[in-house]
């Protein structure tokens, strides 16, 4: 997943060949398509008071600032395996930590970039603060992250597999 500094996207193949597929729908049928929606809005007449010409623009301006960060994203990425199951936090992990020592206030998360956010588990980027303090901890060892407020608040790792979809 990103790191700061290089700009380096650690990618599985499988995630590499799924957005390298969204990135071609994009760039060829996507804007083919879009084209032609905003083509039929603009023969529809004023284009001030034209919803459909301005909602087509709209969801072009999406488009293409998706096209911008697929590439840009795909350009820095190194294809690599999952992380081995060695307990160890990497990027492409499910994490579950304790706050504060507490082990029922738990917290579990898959530790990826956001293009890798899923609906069964919260996704925590490599980069937030809570992903950079637990980085390289290994299960039963603590961490020490800053809190938006100024504050630190420490967490121990309780578990941490490589993630399955």
């Amino acid at each position: 997943m990103t790191q700061t500094g290089d700009t380096v996207t650690w990618l599985t193949q499988e995630a590499y060949d799924q957005l390298r597929a969204e990135l071609d729908h994009l760039s060829g049928p996507a804007r083919v398509e879009i084209a032609k929606k905003i083509e039929q809005a603009r023969e529809e007449g004023d284009l001030k008071e034209n919803a459909g010409y301005h909602a087509a623009k709209e969801e072009q301006g999406k488009m293409e600032a998706r096209v911008r960060q697929l590439t840009q994203l795909l350009q820095t990425a190194r294809v690599g395996e999952a992380p081995a199951d060695t307990g160890v936090v990497a990027p492409g992990m499910v994490v579950t930590i304790a706050f504060d020592g507490d082990d029922d206030d738990t917290l579990t998360f898959l530790l990826a970039s956001r293009e890798f956010a899923t609906t069964a588990v919260e996704t925590y980027s490599p980069q937030s603060p809570l992903g950079s303090g637990v980085i390289g901890k290994k299960v039963g060892q603590e961490a020490e992250y800053e809190l938006p407020n100024g504050s630190k608040t420490r967490v121990k790792v309780l578990e941490a597999k490589p993630y399955q979809a």
